[in-house]
């Protein structure tokens, strides 16, 4: 079993958890098999129901006049009884049934079982699922794989990547025979990427080949979601999915209407982006017009790049001659766009909201985020000469910015250099978002 992220906060929720859990996220990513594992191995009753495999499920919701009567119904289709108080009711697929999130609530105040839930984005109204009472059900967003998590999954030990967190923190330069193979498991990762399905044909295998079908297979599954939707609500989800490769490789990266009709205006598209995001498919990182704090005023949601998901579904575009070269690291091949993408996925994935900045005066800057409550930017450099980057210095040079540091993730080791730090683009694992557990504060009303 792939160990993931996710399983931490599953494996909680089975031991503590007295609201319903949403699991959620894009299609093959592994929230089904994950669910189940999780369950298995706690050696709690459950019971597991299926929207899809069971289309006869949606009347039996929709018909039950009351709570006690649609656990009455359930009890009646499940091969093993209910146990009060301690079976697990795992639904998935609720996208198929979107009023199961009205129900939950009686459910869970009903108190007799606990219920898991797991759906894919495609299809899927996110305003809908998020709809329920606070109290009642809580969302956990899942995504394919992160590099960590690849890492760890084709072979290299926690010790190792402790070891390369200290230095990340310490930033201390790495020695260089753990920094080439990390850049080498990283080459992989562009390759493969963190679709669950393709790891694991990868693990036991070793075979690109077959990892190439398997992602040709999640991308037809795609398609046919695409041609649903598109079909109900007249989107171009095809035409935006097809360009994002050909936009990416641009120089500036960022998504032109034009590619997918003459004179189209985000006004118009906006639902088709909105639709892929809120799908899991895609990741938009908007435009900001001034690196300054809170960066979300300052946004613009016109003007965006748009990533994959998942890098390894990006590649999968590329032929298996670039694949080879990608592997032997040559140098004519531009991995600036699989580079950019991962570190989508990764700032994604860790909860940072995703802006970049673009100036005709001062020029662009690949990332843009806020950390620690200052502002960070990012630049993600795939050549030789990655100490090259006159739009960072001009941004470092405004002192309206107040910007006191900004990282360049590159292939080359750690070093600092003045307010740059230059740091290899595998530690892109480790730029976490800072959480806060508690936000305490008492108003002092003394002498009022």
């Amino acid at each position: 079993m792939i160990k993931r992220s996710a399983e931490t906060a599953l494996n909680d929720w089975i031991i503590n958890g007295k609201d319903a859990l949403l699991l959620t996220g894009a299609r093959q990513i592994g929230k089904t098999y994950l669910i189940r594992q999780c369950l298995a191995n706690s050696g709690i009753p459950y019971v597991e129901f299926n929207f899809i495999e069971q289309p006869e499920l949606i009347s039996l919701f929709s018909d039950a006049k009351n709570t006690q009567d649609l656990l009455m119904r359930l009890s009646l289709i499940t091969p093993t009884p209910l146990e009060k108080g301690k079976t697990i009711i795992f639904l998935d697929e609720i996208q198929e049934f979107k009023d199961i999130v009205t129900r939950i609530k009686f459910l869970v105040e009903e108190g007799s079982f606990r219920y898991i839930m797991s759906g894919s984005l495609l299809g899927v109204e996110l305003s809908d699922l998020r709809s329920a009472p606070v109290g009642y059900m809580r969302v956990y967003d899942m995504f394919p794989l992160s590099f960590a998590e690849f890492a760890a999954a084709i072979g290299i030990h926690q010790e190792t990547i402790d070891v390369l967190r200290n230095h990340f923190e310490n930033r201390q330069p790495v020695d260089d025979f753990v920094h080439q193979k990390m850049l080498d498991v990283f080459y992989l990762y562009l390759i493969i990427g963190g679709m669950p399905e393709a790891v694991d044909t990868y693990i036991k295998t070793n075979d690109l080949t077959k990892v190439s079908q398997i992602h040709d297979k999640i991308t037809r599954l795609y398609r046919t979601d695409f041609s649903k939707y598109e079909t109900e609500h007249k989107l171009k989800l095809r035409e935006i999915y097809d360009a994002m490769p050909g936009q990416l490789d641009q120089k500036t990266k960022r998504f032109q209407f034009a590619s997918i009709g003459k004179g189209l205006s985000y006004d118009r598209a906006e639902n088709n982006f909105l639709w892929l995001k809120d799908a899991g498919v895609a990741i938009p990182v908007y435009n900001v017009s001034e690196p300054k704090l809170p960066l979300v005023i300052s946004e613009n949601r016109n003007l965006f790049k748009l990533f994959f998901s998942d890098v390894g579904l990006l590649t999968s575009n590329y032929s298996n001659q670039v694949k080879i070269a990608l592997l032997n690291k040559e140098k004519d091949i531009n991995n600036g766009a699989l580079f950019e993408n991962v570190v989508a996925q990764e700032l994604l994935c860790k909860g940072h909201k995703l802006y970049y900045f673009n100036s005709k005066k001062q020029g662009e800057l690949d990332f843009v985020l806020e950390l620690s409550g200052k502002v960070v930017p990012l630049e993600i450099k795939s050549g030789k000469d990655y100490k090259r980057h006159s739009a960072l210095c001009n941004v470092l040079k405004t002192d309206e910015y107040e910007i006191d540091e900004a990282y360049i993730f590159s292939e080359g080791n750690i070093e600092i250099d003045g307010k740059k730090i230059y740091m290899p683009i595998y530690m892109i694992m480790f730029l976490d978002d800072v959480q806060m557990d508690k936000t305490v504060y008492k108003l002092d009303l003394a002498g009022l």
